[in-house]
């Protein structure tokens, strides 16, 4: 079973769903971690923390990556780290520059698999224009890692001209999608299921910081960007809504999702708007700004198929609300339960 609909009360453990990036994630953020840690760095929710020192704007970013399986159509675990941790340093509009590495691996992982693994992600780094400085590495007992785990940290420089944040948007204001939506997590789990649909379906994992730097080319109206991972796209409108305290508004028919990815969600019974995405941006944009930050990234090749796909607006604040391909309007509340297990 894929998704559960109807998840048990978190009570007082940790169930699979806090890891999902949907309502008990948010409830985990907030409850246990905001509470211990609250700053107004990271108050702000954002995908990355930017801070100043001697007048010098950094972005750093930490993530952990827990994929199974380790290797997929269009990526694998080393990849992915690399790819995942540039977006979020891009996501503030930062230049990435730097990583680190952790690897906690299992006791019997096969030495080929790990260098296959680090192959790939010194070949990701390299071609993110990035470096691995300094990392470390744990080894657990058979049984206690599943293979492998890998965490990350990014450092980056962000210009001064550059503001980015999820509490920026604005009634009026666009949102853009760089996109199809749901590749990855369609093509986890196929893999880890061994199933076959029509048409192929691979990771759209990539690093997004040139995408990005061609939209801020184009425009510095740009009030917020995320990348739609775990949660997909309805996690990250709801974030942005709540906030921002507005409302925003999408339509259906404007999301791009590939007809293999489509047939394959209403096989089994899945949302495309929930599901995970590795090399997508979204992005709210000023409405006097949209049409040339879209072109921007349709010129990109990350970005060809970008489409403007919603509003923001004054009306039901910290709601998301969709136009259905058949007339009626939806709320698109976030993931209650865990859709997708372990993909990114």
């Amino acid at each position: 079973m894929t998704a559960c609909p109807l998840p048990l009360p978190a009570g007082d453990r940790v169930l699979l769903g806090h890891g999902s990036g949907g309502k008990l994630s948010a409830d985990l953020l907030r409850d246990v971690f905001l509470a211990a840690f609250r700053n107004p760095v990271l108050a702000r929710l954002d995908d990355q923390a930017i801070v100043s020192i001697n007048g010098l704007r950094l972005a750093f970013t930490t993530d952990s990556f827990v994929v199974k399986p380790l290797f997929f159509p269009g990526g694998d675990i080393g990849s992915l780290a690399v790819h995942g941790t540039v977006n979020d340093l891009a996501m503030g509009g930062a230049q990435p520059l730097y990583l680190s590495a952790a690897f906690i691996i299992e006791e019997g992982l096969p030495i080929s698999v790990l260098r296959r693994v680090v192959a790939s992600l010194q070949e990701a780094a390299a071609g993110a224009g990035v470096t691995v400085v300094t990392g470390d590495t744990k080894v657990v007992e058979k049984g206690s890692g599943d293979g492998l785990f890998i965490n990350t940290t990014g450092l980056g420089v962000v210009a001064d001209t550059v503001r980015l944040s999820a509490d920026q948007a604005r009634p009026g204001d666009r949102v853009l999608l760089s996109g199809p939506i749901g590749d990855h997590g369609i093509a986890i789990l196929a893999q880890r299921e061994g199933l076959e649909f029509e048409g192929s379906i691979a990771s759209d994992s990539a690093p997004l910081h040139t995408l990005v730097a061609a939209m801020l080319a184009a425009s510095r109206d740009i009030r917020c960007l995320r990348d739609p991972t775990r949660g997909g796209l309805s996690s990250t409108l709801n974030e942005f809504a709540a906030q921002a305290q507005v409302g925003i508004e999408i339509d259906e028919r404007a999301i791009p999702v590939r007809e293999a990815v489509r047939g394959a969600c209403e096989l089994l019974g899945l949302d495309p708007l929930y599901v995970a995405n590795e090399g997508k941006l979204v992005a709210v944009v000023a409405p006097g700004a949209a049409e040339r930050v879209l072109a921007a990234m349709r010129g990109h090749p990350l970005g060809r198929e970008a489409a403007l796909i919603g509003t923001v607006t004054a009306v039901h604040p910290r709601l998301v609300t969709m136009r259905t391909v058949v007339g009626p309007t939806r709320i698109v509340d976030m993931l209650s339960g865990d859709q997708l297990p372990r993909i990114c």
